[in-house]
């Protein structure tokens, strides 16, 4: 079978997976033969997003990847919130631990392994820091209002927000991430294109090297069976849900590891992407991927999440605790010293995966 025929095979193979997790439900045969397809789906869905990427160009391919994970991440999100117990207590922190995850491992791991093999190969890296700079000024404004605001405010005695106060976050959320895709796409897409890139149809990797933009059949194919595997996905990490639920508590971990797991599997597609990117001098293609996976995550996550826990009466806890809140201003900031320079080099690349590492050591072990 040629790697063809295997792309545009995998993504069905998946989705007939799904269906019979749903005949086993729970029966550990089903559950392992679901990981491993979930990780070849996730596979898949990277080279046919990489495929779709290289037909729209930068920065709309970045874009697409980052509306797909995000897509997985509200479903998995909304579907743990609707089990256990009736009141929803159970989960009310799922959504905070999987957006404050997503946020680490986007800005430290991602960030962290792209600096550091793209360093290893190319020694130093340049981007833009006109298009770095305005997606983290608004991945760090998204991120305060969203995890750190709910600790502060005095009209509920926790970390959650009123009605009300959800409600305008769920809003500026929305607000400032539509902003965001209009100037990235729009008023200043350049500011978001590889620093070599002039619209070619030829695009340009590592040592001189080409591939050719594919056709638009080739493209809408790609397309197609990307949102079959992005459903595939959902769907097996869904019947997975409580198998991964289970082994947490078995393990004796704390609960917020389901969120950090929810997080690294919706990511994985962008992470892969990402790297290999960064391994062929794209880096802009990397941090791209990276911020816009971040914004997405907040500016879409929360006003879905948001209305489905106004109607359906949901606790939804946001506000980070003091570890947390240290972990993402330490992340800020190293993040602001990294993407205002323009230029990368492993050094940089090292100090990010060690918070990340530290986020990760941390969680389990609190």
């Amino acid at each position: 079978m040629s790697k063809t025929q295997f792309h545009a095979l995998a993504p069905f193979v998946a989705l007939g997976v799904f269906i019979l997790a749903h005949f086993f439900h729970g029966e550990a045969w089903i559950v392992g033969l679901g990981g491993m397809t979930i990780l070849v789906a996730v596979m898949t869905a990277v080279h046919h997003a990489d495929v779709v990427a290289h037909r729209v160009g930068e920065p709309y391919g970045a874009l697409i990847l980052a509306l797909a994970v995000t897509v997985i991440e509200v479903a998995l999100i909304i579907s743990m919130m609707l089990q256990g117990d009736d009141d929803g207590a159970e989960h009310a922190t799922l959504t905070r631990d999987a957006i404050f995850a997503t946020i680490m491992i986007v800005t430290n791991g991602v960030i962290g392994l792209s600096l550091l093999l793209g360093g290893l190969r190319h020694h130093t890296q340049s981007f833009r820091v006109e298009g770095a700079a305005p997606a983290l000024a608004v991945l760090i404004a998204l991120s305060v209002l969203t995890l750190v605001l709910p600790r502060f405010t005095t009209s509920t005695p926790d970390a959650t927000y009123t009605t009300t106060q959800l409600a305008f976050d769920a809003v500026v959320s929305l607000t400032l991430w539509s902003v965001f895709i209009f100037s990235q796409t729009v008023r200043h897409r350049a500011d978001f294109l590889p620093v070599y890139a002039s619209e070619p149809q030829i695009h340009k990797v590592a040592h001189g090297t080409t591939h050719e933009r594919p056709g638009m059949r080739a493209a809408l194919a790609s397309l197609a069976l990307l949102l079959v595997a992005l459903i595939a996905v959902v769907g097996l990490a869904e019947a997975l849900a409580p198998s991964v639920e289970q082994a947490v508590d078995t393990l004796g971990l704390p609960k917020a590891v389901i969120g950090i797991v929810i997080a690294m599997l919706v990511l994985l597609p962008e992470t892969l992407t990402a790297i290999r990117a960064a391994i062929n001098n794209r880096l802009q293609t990397s941090i791209n991927l990276a911020l816009g996976s971040g914004l997405a995550s907040i500016g879409l996550t929360i006003p879905v999440v948001a209305v489905t826990a106004m109607v359906l009466g949901l606790p939804l806890e946001l506000g980070l605790d003091a570890k947390g809140m240290v972990l993402l201003t330490l992340s800020f900031i190293v993040a602001i010293l990294t993407l205002l320079t323009g230029r990368s080099t492993i050094m940089q690349g090292a100090v990010h995966l060690v918070i990340f590492a530290a986020f990760l050591f941390l969680s389990i072990v609190p």
